[in-house]
């Protein structure tokens, strides 16, 4: 599966911030479309490297939990310096 593109929380829209990811859209599931991202945690923790962000070098996403007790997802860490989930267009 391919993450291809994010919705921001209201008002987050230019945020580079992971926790303001409010949904994101992928495409090979059952469905293609807009999951949120604490869904897409829960659907990683059974099934871990299954989804990887449409932009090269292709990191899976991986579910973390924030100081807060909150569910995201975030790429793995690579030479770019940026969490390539950021880099995705944004709706």
């Amino acid at each position: 599966m391919k993450a291809v593109k994010i919705k921001m929380k209201p008002g987050c829209g230019s945020s580079n911030n992971l926790l303001e990811i409010d949904q994101i859209y992928l495409e090979g599931y059952q469905e293609n479309g807009y999951y949120y991202k604490s869904a897409i945690y829960d659907f990683l923790k059974n099934n871990p490297n299954s989804i990887q962000v449409n932009i090269h070098p292709y990191p899976n996403l991986q579910p973390v939990v924030s100081t807060n007790g909150e569910k995201y997802v975030r790429s793995e860490p690579n030479y770019t310096g940026k969490d390539n989930l950021l880099c995705l267009p944004r709706e």
